[in-house]
């Protein structure tokens, strides 16, 4: 059979910021022999760069000591989040090493400032190494760039520093903390460092997420109602840039309030590259837009891991990703409401490519034509026609499930176990009906496609919103066609549960909060990842 061909019916959707748009559509749609497990990842060539990369000095000068925000709030719900006292950007989302890369910064009032480079990871729990530092540099107030086509705020600010990637810099995310001498007031710049070995697994970023809801200067994210019926559900959404700061993440169920800067990476995702570099697994790094432009990147790894709050894909890293799991990479989603809303993506007005995106669609299953009277509720512009994509379901075995009686995509709870008796929980001592108190959050998966081969629900329950049930979830673990694994956790807090890194917060969302470390995810986490680089 054709495998490819079978997984490609359907298109599918999201309840965007707050299941809207679902309710507006209103449409519808084993192997349990386990090897055993040392703890240990097994080697491959280069395995141990990880290993002699995490045996170096760390620090934990890269946490934020002082940080300031605009005061105030943009909505009912979310603070500004601004760092203008000092905040920058980078001039690309990843870079190889030998590539130059700029940072600009912003200073209000104008100040020198301190720019120390790191790389985040294990460092014998400090989470980084410094890896380079500039002092008083020249920091001038750059321009608030005007509203542009679309609503777009892009920046157009002079360099404050360019440099050349050393040779020696290992692929990892890279904060740039930034310290405004007059003040001492900081805040962070991120990148990724890239390279193009083969590798157990390929980590990505969900920064095309983090853009998607960054309020930078203020309310200028994809949820922004603007005028002329611009809703916060809507298509197309208004437009986003990457060439400007990252305010602070500040949606209540973020809880690290000095993290400016960094987009989502340290509260979700920051957790998992904490624990696989703790063990050494053999990890490589990318961005979204890596995964978007490379696709045959993504087939020098094993296994591929979307991670934390992956909500925003183009249909080029959907197809990607699926032409990975066809030709037998295994692929992880630890997320929830992942893979939902279908973006382009666009150029700088300077024509660099792949610098703003903008929602257009959404990969949920509807059935020939959307009725016109449902159109006019999801239409920013009377004359766009939505980009739909495939099913979400068909490459991640869940998604969102819109017929649940919420809609959303919303809720938290416990993560309870469905199949024991399968590898997956070898060595967890977990009984069938055994939760984990709190993983569940703050956004999941439910939706599962049965009709993929070897499928399994692993685990099942309630979400729930202040103890009310909302939903069911589903954590699902399917077949690829040559003996490959794709899992999804169906919950946004996987990572959370494998490690609480140096100013980790546990997250807290719906009346439940996440619970930190719990042996039976890391021991769950070693068996899958063990199946997928054997």
């Amino acid at each position: 059979m054709n495998y490819s061909n079978d997984f490609k019916h359907g298109l599918y959707r999201r309840d965007l910021i707050k299941g809207a748009a679902a309710a507006s559509l209103g449409i519808a749609t084993r192997a349990f022999a386990a090897p055993k497990d040392s703890g240990k990842p097994s080697k491959s060539p280069k395995s141990d760069l990880i290993q002699r990369e995490n045996a170096k000095l760390g620090t934990r000068d890269w946490l934020l000591t002082k940080t300031r925000t605009v005061p105030g709030k943009i909505n009912n719900i979310l603070l500004n989040g601004r760092s203008q006292v000092i905040e920058g950007y980078c001039s690309a989302n990843s870079v190889r090493a030998g590539e130059k890369l700029q940072i600009m910064v912003s200073a209000n009032p104008e100040s020198a400032f301190k720019l120390e480079v790191f790389r985040t990871g294990y460092y014998n729990g400090d989470g980084a190494r410094l890896m380079k530092r500039f002092d008083s540099l020249k920091g001038i107030t750059q321009p608030d760039p005007p509203v542009g086509v679309n609503y777009v705020r892009e920046c157009q600010w002079e360099p404050s520093v360019e440099f050349e990637i050393p040779k020696d810099w290992l692929s990892g995310v890279y904060l740039g903390k930034l310290t405004a001498e007059k003040t001492g007031t900081q805040s962070y710049v991120i990148f990724i460092v890239r390279d193009d070995r083969p590798c157990d697994f390929l980590f990505q970023c969900s920064d095309l997420t983090w853009s998607a809801y960054n309020r930078w200067p203020a309310d200028y994210s994809i949820y922004t109602p603007h005028e002329e019926g611009y809703s916060t559900i809507g298509v197309p959404s208004g437009t986003v840039s990457f060439d400007r700061p990252y305010a602070l993440f500040t949606h209540p169920v973020n809880k690290i309030k000095k993290s400016g800067g960094s987009g989502e990476y340290l509260p979700w995702e920051f957790p998992l590259a904490f624990w696989m570099e703790q063990h050494g697994y053999d990890v490589s790094y990318i961005s979204n837009i890596d995964t978007h432009a490379d696709p045959d990147g993504l087939l020098r790894t094993k296994g591929f891991i979307s991670v934390g709050h992956d909500e925003y894909w183009t249909l080029d890293m959907y197809n990607n990703v699926l032409k990975a799991r066809d030709e037998g990479v295994n692929l992880t989603f630890f997320g929830g409401n992942s893979v939902l809303c279908v973006v382009p993506m666009l150029p700088a007005c300077n024509g660099t490519p792949n610098r703003a995106t903008r929602r257009e669609g959404w990969f949920i299953p509807v059935a020939g034509e959307i009725p016109e009277e449902k159109k006019r509720n999801i239409l920013n512009q009377p004359e766009f026609e939505p980009n739909m994509g495939p099913d979400g379901a068909l490459l991640m075995g869940g998604r969102l499930d819109n017929q649940q009686p919420s809609g959303r995509g919303i809720g938290s709870g416990d993560w309870t176990c469905a199949m024991p008796e399968h590898w997956l929980f070898e060595s967890t001592g977990m009984k069938k009906g055994e939760s984990i108190k709190g993983l569940l959050g703050w956004e999941w998966h439910g939706a599962p496609a049965m009709d993929l081969p070897g499928m399994s629900i692993v685990a099942k329950g309630d979400a729930t919103v202040n103890r009310k049930a909302v939903g069911h979830y589903s954590a699902t673990l399917y077949d690829g066609p040559k003996n490959n694994v794709i899992f999804n956790a169906a919950t946004i807090w996987w990572a959370n549960g494998l490690s609480s890194p140096p100013g980790h917060v546990n997250p807290s969302r719906h009346g439940v909060t996440q619970q930190g470390p719990d042996k039976r995810v890391q021991q769950i986490t070693h068996n899958l990842f063990k199946r997928m680089i054997a």
